[in-house]
């Protein structure tokens, strides 16, 4: 059957991982063509492994590369927050792709639009 597989990967399953094992997950979906829509987003450094690791496996083969985008991260204005004076993030929803197949058409605050092709 063709078509194209979409995982949602809920926040639970990523709380539980490593950094290193959520940037391989990620990885090795994205390589077997799939998209990924990640309930809660990666981190900035765990963001960072992820383009590094895309950026030598695209070196080596004929990997395409990832597509990804996220909603903007989101502060918390909790009444306890303000008191400690602490602004914690909120990571959001993270939609990633390979690139050859997963094309941002919008992205805004409140909205990803993307378009989806298949292999």
């Amino acid at each position: 059957m063709n078509g194209i597989q979409l995982d949602l990967i809920s926040e639970d399953k990523l709380d539980g991982m490593t950094s290193m094992e959520k940037v391989r997950l990620i990885l090795d979906s994205v390589r077997n063509g799939r998209i990924l829509v990640l309930e809660r987003g990666l981190t900035p450094s765990e963001q960072t492994k992820l383009i590094e690791l895309t950026m030598t496996e695209i070196a080596q083969d004929d990997f395409s590369g990832i597509e990804i985008e996220s909603y903007p991260v989101k502060q918390s204005d909790n009444f306890l927050n303000k008191l400690l004076g602490k602004n914690s993030l909120k990571t959001r929803l993270t939609v990633i792709g390979p690139a050859t197949q997963l094309k941002t058409i919008k992205k805004d605050r409140d909205l990803i639009s993307a378009l989806v092709s298949t292999p």
